[in-house]
């Protein structure tokens, strides 16, 4: 349930960035340099992402992300 909620928020806050610089996905995509798929995917929650590609769409904002193990993270 807590990994559903996380990727929802990263979810949340790709399509909310990506709307700030006014660009659909596959612009976005193609400017963060993945596949389409893989912001359409990040945008849908999904949960089973390559957090490389992950990574390169967040870097187009100045953030990453790292594992963490979800038995720390308290939401």
């Amino acid at each position: 349930m807590q990994k559903h909620i996380i990727m929802l928020g990263l979810a949340e806050f790709v399509r909310q960035k990506r709307k700030e610089v006014n660009l659909i996905q596959e612009e976005f995509a193609d400017r963060a340099g993945v596949a389409l798929t893989v912001v359409i995917k990040i945008e849908q929650g999904k949960e089973n992402l390559n957090l490389e590609k992950v990574n390169q769409v967040l870097k187009m904002f100045g953030h990453t992300l790292a594992p963490v193990n979800t038995k720390e993270i308290s939401v």
